[in-house]
């Protein structure tokens, strides 16, 4: 057996307490990195909203829909916005490998905490379906076509449409900070991003959205649910009692996808309940 080059590109070789020690030092990082994402979780909620006037018309597989009609009568609603453009005949490489992690237990877990998932792009339905279907997905995934949606939530840029801003930065902005590339192109460009709404009744609030690297935290469910305005509704979360009754303590679900039920009890053996653990 050929003995193994210390590689100067693989990491040090090391004696196993040398790696414990190192292993023990990066473990107080990475806790203290878990509360600070605690605590921005928390600011994150805490953030005000604000209600969304626009009566926006999406089409989906069944019938036209409101924005209202995509929660599927749940109390969340995060939307992907995945970018096809109505002239292309496919979706983003990149939007698309982020969707295939979205799975039918991904959606469960979330519509679980009342939360709804779906995908919109402006392409026309055809295409969307026509690219769904090559693909095998089955998540929600509407057409914002003809709608002002994308350039309201700031994913499409078209000066002769609307003043453009992305990141919650304008052209200007863009450019002193160096990160003008976003505007490359001809327009109108398309950009990923993901929006946040709460429905309180019929009434529907955008709480959040984020943009550019900050899709990077679309993983699992439970990240999902910390952008939120509800958060993983767990006893532990700040502020307090946001959701009160929706879970108790005890009742903290973390089951596999076909054991969700509707009063939602169960005993948890990998509860989170303790949040900066």
């Amino acid at each position: 057996m050929k003995k193994m080059k210390n590689n100067s590109q693989l990491p040090k070789i090391v004696s196993r307490n040398e790696w414990f020690k190192a292993r023990k030092k990066l473990l107080d990082e990475e806790k203290e990195l878990t509360r600070l994402r605690d605590q921005l979780s928390a600011k994150r909620r805490r953030l005000p909203m604000v209600k969304v006037e626009k009566d926006y018309v999406f089409e989906g597989p069944a019938d036209k829909a409101s924005l209202l009609d995509l929660f599927d009568g749940h109390r969340q609603l995060i939307i992907g916005h995945f970018m096809f453009a109505p002239e292309w005949e496919k979706g983003c490489p990149s939007c698309s490998s982020s969707a295939d992690e979205i799975s039918k237990a991904h959606l469960e877990h979330l519509h679980a905490s009342k939360t709804s998932f779906t995908y919109v792009s402006r392409a026309p339905l055809d295409k969307i379906e026509a690219y769904r279907a090559q693909k095998g997905w089955t998540f929600p995934w509407y057409s914002s076509y003809g709608s002002d949606f994308n350039y309201d939530f700031h994913v499409t840029l078209d000066e002769s449409v609307a003043p453009i801003e992305y990141n919650y930065r304008t052209k200007a902005e863009h450019e002193e900070a160096g990160t003008s590339y976003y505007f490359e192109g001809e327009q109108p460009i398309e950009l990923p991003g993901f929006s946040f709404f709460l429905r309180d009744g019929d009434s529907v609030f955008h709480t959040y959205s984020t943009y550019a690297r900050g899709g990077e935290m679309i993983g699992g469910s439970h990240y999902m649910l910390d952008l939120t305005a509800l958060g993983r509704q767990e006893a532990w979360e700040e502020p307090l009692n946001r959701e009160a009754g929706l879970l108790l303590v005890d009742q903290k679900v973390d089951r596999i996808h076909d054991e969700y039920d509707d009063s939602r009890a169960s005993d948890s053996c990998c509860s989170s309940s303790k949040g900066n653990s």
